[in-house]
């Protein structure tokens, strides 16, 4: 099977589909001045690249699905932890890495550490990727919708909100999204315009924004932070704050990925010590969860988002991926729904 990726824009009425070539890197430094589709790894390792499709054939696919987003009724989270017969193994394993995670916090070693976990579920008998993929996009209109397959990195699906970089010329935009919280009943109608946000998810947020902040005064002297605000991602709300900024050197987008990824949304503060220790201890490696997808083009539009709400698919069963942010005062019960919740994006695809 060669390489391929269909992918749509939020609230577009069409997807796009390309066909290519695979080549592999080893950095996001070598991203500079290079075109293509890409599909990137929270850990860059020789046997987990950064993998880029050169187009052979692209063309633009008509969506004719109903948006069901805001009519459709959230599992419950009992419902959804009854559903899964791992539920004992998965939140002990939780458990451990929340425990370890979270005394590196109380002795002051990080700010805040993301933790992530990974749950196996069958796959629906005949159900396709493509099936799923068009279901996403019927279910979260809001969201940037990827399915990607390459030889080095296997098959992926995505609905995330959270740009990483997008852009072209000189305009450039990426945003620090962090906090998250469920909507229920009422509340599913809107936009979450009426929720009270939490000193913990404050903190959070701040910690992201003040992170990009700093990455993008090494690259623009014209910049300004926009929110935050609250934005609904499916049945979860997040705080956003928008970077918009200037770009005097395109060729350098490769230099900017590597200093933005991973965010603190995604690792953790200090960065490289957050990546290490996640990278070293959490139970499930992440691969291309919590990675980065999309269109990168210095010379003409670039679509690029961190890969939050993704499952890699498999001949029969597909593993789901989530995770949270961890502050001292964060709590085991409440970090572990939080995960649920996100999970949830990826299994109303299969049930």
């Amino acid at each position: 099977m060669s390489a391929f990726a269909l992918y749509r824009l939020p609230h577009a009425d069409h997807y796009v589909r390309l066909e290519g070539t695979s080549r592999q890197l080893l950095s996001c430094n070598q991203l500079n001045g290079v075109s293509g589709f890409v599909v990137a790894p929270f850990e860059v390792r020789p046997d987990q690249p950064i993998v880029v499709i050169s187009p052979d054939a692209v063309w633009n696919e008509e969506l004719r699905v109903k948006n069901e987003e805001s009519t459709a009724l959230a599992l419950p989270f009992e419902t959804a932890v009854a559903n899964s017969s791992l539920r004992d193994a998965s939140f002990s394993n939780y458990a451990i890495d929340f425990a370890n995670f979270h005394a590196q916090l109380r002795l002051g070693v990080f700010r805040k550490i993301v933790l992530a976990r990974c749950v196996r579920e069958p796959l629906p008998a005949g159900t396709s990727p493509e099936q799923l993929f068009l279901r996403a996009c019927q279910l979260y209109p809001r969201m940037f919708v990827a399915l990607v397959y390459t030889p080095q990195s296997g098959m992926w699906l995505t609905a995330t909100p959270e740009i990483l970089l997008q852009g072209h010329g000189h305009d450039w935009r990426t945003i620090a999204l962090a906090g998250t919280m469920r909507l229920e009943g009422e509340q599913l109608s809107g936009e979450g315009e009426n929720v009270t946000w939490s000193t913990k998810n404050i903190e959070e947020q701040r910690i992201v924004a003040t992170y990009i902040a700093e990455c993008l005064e090494q690259f623009s002297s014209d910049f300004r932070e926009e929110g935050p605000r609250t934005v609904r991602a499916a049945n979860l709300v997040h705080l956003r704050s928008d970077f918009i900024f200037k770009l005097p050197d395109t060729d350098r987008l490769g230099s900017l990925l590597y200093a933005l990824h991973p965010t603190p949304a995604v690792c953790g503060l200090p960065k490289r010590e957050a990546f290490r220790f996640i990278t070293r201890n959490e139970h499930t490696p992440r691969c291309y969860y919590s990675g980065f997808v999309g269109m990168l083009d210095p010379q003409a539009d670039t679509h690029l988002y961190v890969a939050l709400r993704c499952m890699s698919i498999g001949a029969d069963h597909c593993r789901l991926y989530a995770g949270g942010g961890l502050l001292k005062d964060s709590q085991l019960e409440q970090e572990w729904q939080e995960t649920e919740a996100k999970l949830e994006t990826m299994r109303r695809l299969i049930c």
